[in-house]
């Protein structure tokens, strides 16, 4: 089902066409108002149960496990996508020899963490060439064999929303012994991803774009056979403790049940928690097929009047719904970036030569009309 304009949960002015959600996306007015009484509460800390510091984390976490398919146990809380693939990396074992396999121009909060690695094991780091075809999910199969360790992959591309079928890739994982770590920061929220079909060892995505919610904190999947691991850090709370505070003073040595265990320190932020259950019940109130549907439906208007000026967008088969980067045939116009900028019409530049348009639930005909007005004067 395509949704209607939701512009009115939101507080877009009428005359900003915001098609930039792949690098932060506004907070719904719900969302900030639930930001808002979390920051009263530490005005008046006194009202503060020592219980608050557990419910509210566990609460978010239930409330972001539907999303991914998983279950509250499987999930654990974390600062950024880069502390997530940094846990993963620590956990995961490596060899002279051993390949990690990466997209070319990949994120670097899933790049930094495995080449340090690779340097410090003698493994190898194998960034896949972009794909003539786009085609990144028949590359990546490609490329795994017995000499791959990890694969550490997207859903989509960040730079132009290129898509991989991660089903597929999870299955010759396995087949070959490879460990699949995945950032999804730019694809949970506005894609379907079942864990129980992709199995992942990893997942982590951040929180402030597509599940739009606040800055500075994620959400880790570890599967049932990667929970007892080491985590990052030793905070108390990871642990298995009297909630009260109020016994003697004890330095437990079990963890909490499941993937707890890796949480970040401070977990319970009475400002972020609430805003993340916020969002993510709107989200799931909205359905993750329903919202694929619908930017679908923009990504493709704009692809298809792209094509008609002579602009590259991938292939659609080959291209993730919610995400389009535009290519100009003699290379991005320098002044274009400017000249949407001061029309109020809001994109990103990635990867040197693509224009990123990442719209959401509240982009409007209107915005498509004025961001397809730009395009053609400068095509």
């Amino acid at each position: 089902m395509i949704l209607p304009c939701q512009r009115h949960l939101f507080e877009i002015p009428e005359d900003v066409a915001y098609f930039n959600c792949a690098y932060v996306s506004p907070l719904m007015a719900s969302v900030s108002a639930a930001g808002a009484r979390g920051i009263a509460r530490k005005v008046r800390p006194w009202e503060l149960e020592t219980i608050d510091f557990f419910t509210e984390a566990d609460a978010a976490r239930a409330a972001f496990a539907p999303l991914i398919g998983a279950s509250a146990d499987d999930i654990a809380i974390v600062p950024a996508a880069s502390y997530g693939i940094a846990l993963a990396a620590n956990n995961l074992p490596l060899a002279p020899g051993r390949r990690i396999v990466v997209l070319a121009e990949q994120h670097p909060s899933n790049v930094l963490v495995w080449r340090e690695r690779a340097r410090a094991t003698g493994a190898e780091l194998l960034a896949i060439p972009r794909p003539g075809d786009g085609n990144w999910t028949g590359a990546v199969l490609g490329a795994l064999d017995e000499r791959t360790a990890i694969a550490a992959l997207p859903q989509c591309h960040w730079t132009d929303g290129g898509l991989l079928d991660l089903e597929p890739i999870g299955a010759r994982c396995r087949a070959v012994g490879a460990a699949l770590v995945l950032d999804l920061t730019q694809s949970c929220g506005a894609l379907p991803f079942d864990v129980a079909r992709v199995r992942p060892d990893f997942a982590v995505s951040a929180c402030y774009k597509w599940l739009l919610g606040p800055y500075t904190l994620g959400f880790l999947y570890a599967a049932p056979h990667r929970q007892a691991g080491a985590p990052i850090e030793n905070s108390h709370f990871q642990r298995l403790q009297d909630r009260s505070f109020g016994g003697p003073v004890t330095y437990p040595e079990a963890f909490e049940p499941g993937a707890r265990r890796y949480d970040m320190g401070e977990r319970a932020n009475f400002t972020a928690m609430p805003m993340a259950i916020a969002a993510f019940e709107q989200i799931r109130a909205w359905g993750l097929a329903n919202i694929a549907e619908t930017l679908a439906a923009h990504t493709r208007a704009i692809a298809d009047h792209a094509r008609s000026f002579g602009l590259a967008v991938p292939p659609d088969p080959h291209r993730a719904p919610h995400f389009l980067g535009i290519r100009f045939p003699a290379g991005l116009p320098a002044e274009l970036p400017a000249r949407l900028r001061a029309a109020k019409v809001f994109v990103s530049v990635r990867g040197g030569d693509s224009l990123r348009i990442s719209p959401h639930v509240w982009i409007s005909s209107g915005d498509i009309a004025r961001l397809l007005d730009a395009l053609s004067a400068a095509a």
